[in-house]
C-alpha cells in the first residue's frame, strides 16, 4: 500500500456512503483488509505507509502505540458495521497486511479477525489471509494464529541470497523463509505463499534461479514474484543516484520473468495474474482476486483504501492521527471518490486483463478493439480466448501488459 495518497472530496464524519453505493450490496462479495503498519526496521525498497519505533517516537504518543492497536482496528470495524448497515453480508476474505503484521502479538491478530466475524460473520469457506516477516514467527506463533481462524499466510521471502538481501535492507537470513513453509503446514495452514523479488541491483541470473529453486522446494501452494520498482524518496533510490548501486534495467526484468515462468510451471504452478502462480486453483489468492475484479472492500488502518459500490476512499496516513479520529468517534477517512461508470469500465480493463482469464472484448471501444486486434496479430493476445469474445495476454503479453493495457483503454 503506498504512502502517498490522492486527493478526493472529504469523507463525512460518520463515514456515511450514498444510497447508490449500498444497492444491491447484498449481492456483492465483500472482503477486509487490515493494514498494521509497523515495521521493526525501513528496508531500503519500501515506500508504503509503514513506520519503526524510531519514527513514531514524539509523533503520535500512546495514540501510535503498537500496544494499543488491536483496539483501535476494532473499532473501525464495528464503524464498517454502522457505515454498511444491518443487512446479512459474511466476508468472503481478510487479508492483513503491512508493515509486518507478525509484530503484534498473534491474539492481537486473532482479536481483529474476531472482530469482522462478530460484525459480520465469515463465510464457511473464507479465506484468511497474513503477511509474515520470517524472523517474527516461530512454531507456536503459527499454531496460535492457525487456531484462531487463519488459514493462509504469506512470507516474504525476496531472494534466498545474502548479498540481495542486504541490497534490499532485508532482515531475514537465507533458509528462514523455506523453514517457515514447513512450520506454516505442521501448524495446520492450508495455503502458504512466498513473495519474491527480481531484478535487485546486483542479482544474476543464477541468484534469481537459485531464489526460485529455494522458493518452490519448499513446498507452497502460490508464488508471487514482482519486479524491484525504485520508489522516489526511498534509501535505495538515494544510493542508486549517488552511484552506489547500479539502476534496474528493463530487459533484466523480462528475462527475469521468463525465468520464473519457466521454473514455476515446470514445478506444477499456473499463472493466474502477470506476478502470481498457484498450483492449484484452491491456492489463488482470492482476496486479492477481489481487487483485481472490482469487489466490494473496506480497509481498515492507517492509509488503507477501500471500495463499496463504486465509491473509493482511503484513510488518514499517521497511526496517530488515525487512532485520535476513532478515539473521538469520527471516521478516520481523509478523502473519497465517486467513480463514473466510464471510470469503473477503465479499471475493469486496467485490472482484469492482468488476469489469465482475460477481459472482455465487449468492454472495449472501437478504438480498443482495433487495438485488440492489432495485439492480437503482434502476438500479444491468445487466438482462442479472443475468439470467445475475450482479450487474454499470451507470455510475450504479459512482458508487455502495461503497453497492451495502455493501448486498449485509448
Amino acid at each position: 500500500m503506498p504512502s502517498a495518497l490522492p486527493d478526493g472530496e472529504p469523507v463525512p464524519a460518520d463515514g456515511a456512503l450514498p444510497a447508490s453505493a449500498l444497492a444491491g450490496a447484498t449481492d456483492r462479495p465483500l472482503g477486509f483488509y487490515l493494514h498494521v503498519p509497523y515495521c521493526a526496521t525501513r528496508c531500503g525498497y519500501c515506500d508504503f505507509n509503514t513506520y519503526t519505533a524510531t519514527e513514531l517516537r514524539g509523533s503520535g504518543g500512546v495514540l501510535a502505540s503498537r500496544d494499543n492497536y488491536a483496539g483501535t482496528l476494532v473499532d473501525e470495524v464495528r464503524l464498517a458495521r454502522k457505515v454498511l448497515g444491518d443487512d446479512p453480508r459474511e466476508v468472503r476474505t481478510v487479508f492483513v497486511g503491512g508493515g509486518t503484521p507478525t509484530l503484534l502479538a498473534a491474539d492481537d491478530l486473532v482479536r481483529m479477525l474476531g472482530a469482522v466475524r462478530e460484525e459480520f460473520g465469515l463465510a464457511a469457506d473464507a479465506e484468511v489471509t497474513t503477511e509474515a516477516n520470517p524472523e517474527s514467527v516461530d512454531p507456536a506463533y503459527l499454531a496460535a494464529l492457525r487456531a484462531g481462524g487463519f488459514n493462509r499466510i504469506s512470507f516474504g521471502m525476496q531472494s534466498a541470497r545474502q548479498h540481495v538481501l542486504r541490497v534490499l535492507d532485508r532482515t531475514h537470513t537465507p533458509g528462514r523463509p523455506e523453514r517457515c513453509v514447513a512450520e506454516a503446514r505442521a501448524a495446520g495452514f492450508e495455503h502458504v505463499n512466498l513473495d519474491l523479488i527480481y531484478g535487485t541491483p546486483g542479482e544474476s541470473d543464477d541468484d534469481w534461479r537459485a531464489s526460485l529453486d529455494a522458493a518452490i522446494g519448499a513446498g507452497p501452494d502460490h508464488v508471487s514474484a514482482y519486479a524491484l520498482i525504485v520508489e522516489e524518496g526511498t534509501q535505495l533510490a538515494r544510493r542508486i543516484r549517488r552511484g552506489e548501486v547500479p539502476m534496474t534495467d528493463d530487459d533484466v526484468h523480462a528475462d527475469r520473468y521468463l525465468i520464473a515462468e519457466e521454473m514455476l510451471s515446470a514445478a506444477g504452478f499456473d499463472w493466474y495474474e502477470v506476478s502470481n502462480w498457484a498450483t492449484s486453483e484452491a491456492g489463488r489468492c482470492l482476496h486479492n482476486e477481489l481487487y483485481w475484479r472490482g469487489a466490494d472492500w473496506w480497509g481498515a488502518g492507517p492509509g488503507a483504501h477501500s471500495h463499496v459500490g463504486g465509491v473509493r476512499w482511503w484513510n488518514v496516513k499517521h497511526p496517530g492521527a488515525y487512532a485520535a479520529a476513532l478515539a473521538e468517534g469520527r471516521s478516520p477517512g481523509a478523502g473519497r471518490e465517486l467513480l463514473s461508470e466510464e471510470d469503473r469500465r477503465v479499471e475493469r480493463i486496467l485490472l482484469e486483463l492482468r488476469l489469465s482469464e482475460g477481459v472482455p472484448l465487449s468492454l472495449l471501444r472501437a478504438e480498443g478493439l482495433a487495438a485488440a486486434g492489432r495485439a492480437l496479430a503482434d502476438g500479444l493476445l491468445a487466438e482462442g480466448p479472443y475468439d470467445e469474445g475475450r482479450a487474454a495476454l499470451t507470455l510475450r503479453g504479459r512482458l508487455l501488459a502495461d503497453a497492451v493495457v495502455r493501448d486498449l483503454v485509448d
